[in-house]
Parts: C-alpha cells; sequence; structure tokens
C-alpha cells in the first residue's frame, strides 16, 4: 500500500521549550490524559477540531506551527 506521509503533532516540543507539563494542560483545558497523550505520539486518526483549538488558544499558536506534515522517504 502506498503511503503519503504523515501528520506531527508538536506538542512535546512545544510543551518542553515553554516548561509546561502536560498535567499542567489538561488540567487547563479539562482534557482527558489518555486522550491528550494520544496527540503526543501522534497517534490520533481523526482530530478533534475543539482540542485543536483549545491547543492553539492556550498556547497562543497558529495551527501551522502546532501540525507539519512529513512527506515519505
Amino acid at each position: 500500500m502506498e503511503t503519503y506521509g504523515d501528520i506531527h503533532f508538536r506538542i512535546n516540543e512545544i510543551l518542553t521549550e515553554r516548561g509546561i507539563s502536560k498535567n499542567k494542560i489538561c488540567k487547563d483545558l479539562d482534557i482527558p490524559r489518555t486522550n491528550f497523550n494520544k496527540y503526543c505520539r501522534d497517534g490520533v486518526t481523526r482530530l478533534d477540531t475543539g482540542m485543536l483549538c483549545k491547543l492553539c488558544y492556550y498556547l497562543n499558536i497558529d495551527m501551522g506551527e502546532l501540525i507539519e506534515y512529513k512527506r515519505p522517504e
């Protein structure tokens, strides 16, 4: 099967850069940690636009800073 690349969420990098813990962001945004971890591991297959908006708002970033497309090699 042909692959068309992957989507990578830069959440871990951004949290590390800003010194924000996963526990804090989950608590502040009332996000279940298990759901959040799926995004951190690039493990989601369907995007939750509400979650993405919360993350962009909280981190004060644009969607393009949060998500990147990785082309297949």
